[in-house]
C-alpha cells in the first residue's frame, strides 16, 4: 500500500501495488471509493464487483489500484445518501445529483495522474468501461495503451442505474435485459 502527500487535491487517496507486474506497461484500475457498494455489499450499483474483479486480476497480473476518495461520484457520502433517497422517488442518479445542486459527475482524476507521476508510470492499460477516465488521464499526460473493459454486473436492483451510466457518461458496456417483477 502506498500512500501520498501533496496531491493536487490534497485528499487521503492510495495505491495498492501487486507485485507480479509482467510488462513495461502497467494494469492500473481507477477505483472510487464507494462506501455502499465496497464495503456493505450493496446491489444499487456495481462498485463492489468491480472493486472485487481488479483485484482479482491484479493479484493474477501484477499492476495498481488506484483508490480515490471520491465517494458518491464526488459529493460526498451523505449528499450520496441524500441522492439515494431522490433516487427511490424515481430519479436517475445523474438527475438526482443535478436536483441536490451538483453536476452529473464532480470526480476529477487529475490526482491519479498525480500518483502515477509520483511513481513514475507515465503509460497503462487502464481497466475501466468509464471513457472520462481514460479521456481525463490523457489530458494529464498519462499515455493509455490501451483500455479494458471490466465485468458487467447487471441485476434488477442496479439494471437501471448502469443504463443511466451507459446514457449520460458513454460508458463502455452492452447490459443484459433485466426483466423486474411487478405488483
Amino acid at each position: 500500500m502506498i500512500s501520498f502527500r501533496h496531491l493536487s487535491d490534497n485528499g487521503e487517496h492510495f495505491a495498492l501495488q501487486f507485485e507480479r507486474i509482467t510488462t513495461d506497461v502497467p494494469l492500473v484500475r481507477l477505483h472510487s471509493e464507494c462506501l455502499t457498494g465496497d464495503a456493505l455489499g450493496s446491489a444499487r450499483c456495481d462498485c463492489g464487483p468491480q472493486l472485487h474483479e481488479a483485484l482479482q486480476r491484479l493479484h493474477q497480473e501484477g499492476g495498481l489500484l488506484l483508490y480515490l476518495r471520491q465517494e458518491g461520484r464526488g459529493i460526498g457520502l451523505y449528499r450520496k445518501l441524500e441522492a439515494y433517497c431522490l433516487q427511490e422517488q424515481g430519479l436517475d442518479t445523474f438527475s438526482a445529483n443535478r436536483a441536490l445542486g451538483h453536476k452529473d459527475d464532480e470526480r476529477s482524476y487529475q490526482v491519479a495522474a498525480d500518483m502515477l507521476y509520483a511513481l513514475d508510470i507515465p503509460k497503462i492499460r487502464l481497466l475501466s468501461n468509464n471513457p472520462d477516465k481514460a479521456n481525463q488521464l490523457m489530458d494529464a499526460g498519462i499515455h493509455i495503451a490501451a483500455c479494458l473493459p471490466t465485468g458487467v454486473y447487471c441485476n434488477a436492483d442496479n439494471s437501471d442505474y448502469l443504463s443511466s451510466k451507459v446514457r449520460f457518461t458513454s460508458h463502455a458496456m452492452e447490459l443484459p435485459r433485466i426483466y423486474k417483477d411487478t405488483p
